[in-house]
């Protein structure tokens, strides 16, 4: 492990100002992905800026009725949260489904948000890797990649990302608050993960420079009545082979609103909007949700080994919808 620095901030301006002074730190939240990524030397930090100490930690309901989640609220505070479990149940759902109860209690939103891929070619220093080191090549399209990309992937880098969380902020229309030297700004947070193309290694759309201070849900009585849903190779501890976040507004037989989002079949969370598109107005019924699941998964690019992930995928959809339409019509 590289030597390096350590300063805490108390404050928010001090902690940018601290990124602006060192271009090689890092913020330091839960580090629980952070730290295991330094001890393997994927991460060479000069400086780690300690951010728990700043005012960030609290939930709190927004005039227009969504939320505002500061960035160092923990995973297992989030997911407690009365607000959070009532308005968007399937955000704490999500948070729970992840890593383990001693992880949630020190993992953070803002980390959340910005953890790196479990895929194995990056996490070995000794392996060819572009999102490591651009032009290395990507060895798991030739080899192991059975829980890599169907969907929105280069022949750059087909690793996935590896957040639960984000999959059910991304069917909200979350939106990533941040702070830099030159003052505040905001991403939503379709635009907050950046495309793969050619350049893996470019994960965000955050400005050098910018520490993350809160997220922003808007309201949505859809979202009232959902669910997060967790394929996994083990029952528990592990990331997903494939997940979905659902919400559904259905009136006489109609879906009237949907929001979808899939996990682990891209390299940030994916929102179905095309699925989307095919529910409104229709019917909500098992061949209407099989329809528009195959019309979003009409993009993908299977690999050798993660087709299965369609098949997956597409029976999720199915499932978690009529789920949900038959607790709208009790």
């Amino acid at each position: 492990m590289r030597e390096f620095g350590y300063r805490r901030a108390h404050d928010v301006q001090g902690a940018v100002a601290l990124l602006a002074a060192e271009p090689e730190a890092r913020l330091l939240g839960g580090g629980t992905n952070l730290v295991d990524l330094m001890k393997t030397g994927v991460e060479r930090p000069a400086l780690l800026i300690d951010v728990q100490d700043l005012p960030l930690d609290r939930i709190e309901v927004t005039q227009d009725g969504g939320l505002r989640i500061g960035a160092t609220v923990t995973n297992s505070a989030l997911a407690a949260d009365p607000e959070v479990r009532r308005r968007y149940p399937a955000l704490a759902q999500a948070v729970l489904s992840g890593a383990s109860g001693q992880l949630r209690n020190m993992a953070t939103v803002g980390g959340n948000l910005l953890q790196r891929t479990r895929c194995g070619y990056f996490t070995d220093p000794a392996a060819a890797c572009n999102k490591r080191v651009p032009g290395a090549g990507c060895p798991a399209i030739e080899g192991e990649h059975h829980n890599h990309a169907i969907l929105g992937a280069s022949g750059h880098c087909v690793a996935v990302h590896p957040s639960d969380m984000g999959v059910a902020l991304a069917a909200f229309d979350a939106v990533v608050g941040y702070e830099t030297a030159d003052g505040p700004g905001e991403l939503p947070l379709a635009e907050f993960y950046l495309p793969v193309g050619d350049t893996p290694h470019l994960e965000t759309a955050l400005p050098s420079g910018a520490l993350i201070t809160a997220l922003r849900l808007p309201p949505a009585p859809v979202a009232a009545v959902s669910r997060y849903r967790k394929v996994r190779e083990r029952a528990s501890y592990a990331f997903a082979i494939g997940s979905l976040a659902a919400a559904l507004d259905v009136h006489d037989g109609t879906v009237r609103e949907v929001r979808l989002a899939f996990g682990a079949v891209a390299s940030r969370p994916w929102r179905a909007r095309t699925a989307e598109r095919v529910l409104t107005g229709g019917p909500a019924s098992a061949e209407a949700f099989a329809a528009a699941a195959d019309a979003e998964l009409a993009a993908a690019e299977a690999l050798p080994h993660n087709g299965y992930k369609v098949t997956l995928m597409r029976n999720l959809v199915v499932a978690l919808l009529t789920e949900l339409t038959e607790e709208a019509t009790r």
